[in-house]
């Protein structure tokens, strides 16, 4: 086997100057000559704009643009699903912190004082922030001649009257988590001889991005050029434009290099977040456990744009009932506009929300049979054959049951001498209770419900100095995942050539689609491989001799360099029926288990998670370190969301933006973490592989929460859960 192939777990390139300081990221470029943009955003959720004057911000010396709406050459709006979010707003503002105009300054602090020189005089209006009013059809409309039910999701199953014996009830909240990558939105624009423009940014998908941004500058999409620069964390938050329109719109107003990069408050107003949701469910048994129906309403705040919502909607309704055998399903999805701040994708959306509600259900429902929670899950765990209730078959391995078995045997954390509690208090135990509680849930992997979901490789392969070497390229976003090192892992695998070079992402290659939905490593990861297996029918075409690793030097001298580009796509799928819910709508599913030990101090309501064990069916472990980071990091932040992350928002304004007062877990937060991997190949992916980036996101908040449940027997209904939930129900 060559070294640094499948399997293995190889040095990441970037891995040495990411720990030493000494990685460009997108924030740290420069050019000669460079300007500095700042965005004039609105302080109003919702306002008419009466008027906007940039003559004052024009009057500082140094300023060298003042752009508004009137000076955007294209389209006026861009969007990932529909293009109904401006580039500068023109008449009406609808969430806090919604871009009006952009400045380009000789400094970043002349741009920041010009962008407060920019007089934008509005008329403020009450703001649409009820997202279940707004689902019921009432109020005013967010967007003028659009209703603000952006989508409804139906999914139905079996019998709708179906009864049961043993019912149980709840409804369920989950708050707006954000993605609190520590890299801020940041890039380059620069213009090009051809009245182009290039942009080196932080993105999670550069051809969609390019699109939209070629749509707006009313330029041809071939002269708009994107290459990836570092990015400092992602989960979904990069996904959706920020600063790309408007570098690029005053690069080519002042015909130099402008750096934009956002401040932190600034992040926190400028990129989508989590859905909030509110989730109604009720599931009906047979007394000795066996689910006999599930029905559900789900109500997903989208905030003033669509951005993702209607995938997101979509996932919470086919994935709602969790990887559970369920005959009867009426379940209905809905998201909505309001004047909230914006939401769209983050690690495991829509799937994240669901599963709050129905593990809650399944606590519930164990209760209620008397039977312990994992006993419960275990009777009704979903297996290989098993439908969906959209009528889709599981395929592939649900190794839901054995996963279960996994946590549920590991031995138990040791009890604690000293109580320390997330938000750094500490007692000396008195009142400090224990619990423990589990989570599984099931995600889909890759992009659903018909669309053409494919990634793009070009393989070149060699001769440098008398060596073989293989150069791979393709426009996949590397977001600290390790995607870098599984492209060179794969080229290693296929070719048997150790020198393997990952050029940098860029548009001059084919797509390949979004870095998100846990796709990467099945979709380019299958298009490196058949880019490397078309090379090697070539060399062997070529030379008619058999593929030999070791003779590349002299078939290589014979035959030149050979070079591949592949369009790879997944298996298809297929849409939803619209009144039913039904059809083939996913490619893969993926499965975890959790089990969260907590110890909870009654009396101030703090939680010190003591130990998250966790199992995941991987399908095969390509890079295996990798993946134990990638369900490390999910855990996290599943555990972030059920103790301490929430953008607090009220009457649409956000009251939070700042990592002093938005809480994520740190060091001192993070437990004892075990995790047990299955390799269950899937039979359609490439060498059997599952994503795994989303699923350790998904059920380790409703574990958390779940272990603080046993412990305290208070009934929790809302993530993250606050002090004051735990305080007042202990003392009831």
């Amino acid at each position: 086997m060559t070294s640094g192939s499948m399997g293995s777990s190889p040095r990441r390139p970037d891995g040495w100057a990411k720990v030493t300081g000494t990685f460009a990221f997108s924030s740290d470029l420069s050019m000669p000559g460079m300007l500095w943009g700042a965005t004039v955003r609105s302080p109003h959720p919702r306002a008419r704009i009466v008027g906007i004057d940039v003559s004052g911000a024009l009057a500082l010396e140094g300023v060298r643009a003042a752009l508004t709406h009137l000076d955007v050459p294209g389209a006026p709006c861009y969007g990932l699903e529909l293009r109904d979010q401006p580039v500068l707003a023109a008449t009406e503002v609808r969430y806090e912190g919604e871009p009006v105009a952009v400045v380009a300054a000789d400094d970043p602090d002349l741009a920041r004082r010009a962008a407060e020189a920019v007089l934008v005089t509005y008329a403020p209006l009450t703001p649409i922030v009820d997202a279940e009013a707004a689902a019921r059809g009432e109020g005013e409309a967010v967007h003028a001649g659009r209703p603000n039910l952006l989508r409804h999701v139906p999914v139905r199953r079996g019998d709708p009257n179906v009864e049961a014996p043993v019912v149980v009830t709840g409804e369920y909240e989950v708050g707006m988590q954000d993605q609190a990558f520590l890299g801020p939105e940041s890039g380059v624009a620069y213009p090009a001889d051809d009245g182009g423009v290039d942009l080196h940014v932080a993105t999670q998908w550069l051809h969609v991005d390019r699109d939209q941004i070629a749509s707006c500058l009313g330029l041809e999409p071939e002269r708009v050029r994107l290459t990836l620069a570092g990015v400092g964390g992602a989960f979904g938050g990069r996904e959706d434009i920020s600063m790309q329109i408007h570098a690029c719109l005053l690069a080519l107003r002042t015909g130099r290099p402008v750096k934009m990069v956002y401040r932190r408050e600034e992040s926190f107003r400028g990129h989508v977040h989590r859905h909030p949701a509110r989730l109604w469910y009720e599931h009906g048994a047979t007394r000795d456990g066996r689910l006999v129906y599930v029905r559900a309403r789900i109500v997903l705040d989208g905030g003033a744009y669509a951005s993702s919502s209607m995938a997101v909607a979509a996932n919470a309704a086919t994935l709602g009932v969790g990887p559970y055998r369920v005959p009867n399903v009426r379940m209905d999805s809905y998201v909505v506009y309001t004047n909230n701040p914006p939401c769209g994708a983050m690690r495991g959306f829509g799937a994240v929300q669901a599963c709050f509600g129905y593990e809650s259900q399944m606590d519930r429902l164990a209760h209620a049979c008397g039977l312990d929670p994992v006993e419960l899950r275990r009777r009704n765990a979903m297996t290989t054959g098993d439908l969906m209730p959209t009528g889709q078959v599981v395929e592939g391995p649900a190794p839901v049951a054995e996963l279960l078995r996994m946590v549920a045997e590991r031995p138990a954390a040791p009890r604690t001498t000293a109580f320390g509690a997330s938000g750094g208090h500490t007692t000396r135990g008195e009142g400090v209770v224990r619990g423990v509680g589990y989570g599984v849930g099931i995600k889909n992997v890759c992009f659903s419900e018909g669309f053409d979901d494919f990634s793009t490789a070009r393989v070149r392969l060699e001769l440098r100095d008398g060596r073989p070497v293989v150069t791979v390229h393709t426009a996949a976003a590397e977001v600290g995942q390790g995607l870098v090192t599984v492209q060179g892992q794969i080229a290693r695998s296929e070719l048997g050539v150790p020198d393997v070079v990952v050029a940098p992402a860029d548009t001059a290659v084919g797509s390949a689609g979004s870095s998100s939905a846990s796709r990467q490593t099945y979709v380019t990861g299958g298009a490196v491989q058949a880019a490397c297996q078309a090379v090697r029918r070539q060399v062997e075409a070529t030379t008619g001799e058999p593929y030999d690793p070791t003779a590349l030097p002299r078939l290589l001298a014979r035959t030149g360099a050979v070079e591949e580009t592949v369009r790879w796509h997944h298996r298809p799928t297929k849409g939803l029926d619209p009144q039913t819910g039904q059809g083939d709508a996913h490619v893969q599913f993926a499965f975890a288990a959790h089990r969260a030990t907590v110890e909870v101090d009654v009396e101030l309501g703090t939680v010190r998670v003591v130990e998250i064990v966790t199992a995941q069916d991987v399908g095969r472990a390509v890079h295996p370190q990798a993946i134990l980071g990638q369900i490390h990091g999910g855990t996290v932040q599943g555990l972030g969301l059920a103790l301490m992350e929430e953008i607090q928002v009220t009457d649409g304004g956000i009251r939070n933006p700042s990592f002093t007062d938005y809480l994520i877990p740190t060091i001192m937060d993070v437990p004892q973490m075990r995790v047990e991997l299955l390799e269950l190949a899937d039979p359609h992916s490439p060498y059997g592989l599952r994503g795994v980036g989303e699923p350790p996101a998904i059920s380790s908040a409703p574990a958390v929460v779940a272990a603080v449940r046993a412990a305290t027997g208070v009934e929790l209904s809302r993530v993250p859960i606050r002090p004051h939930d735990v305080v007042w129900g202990a003392g009831r």
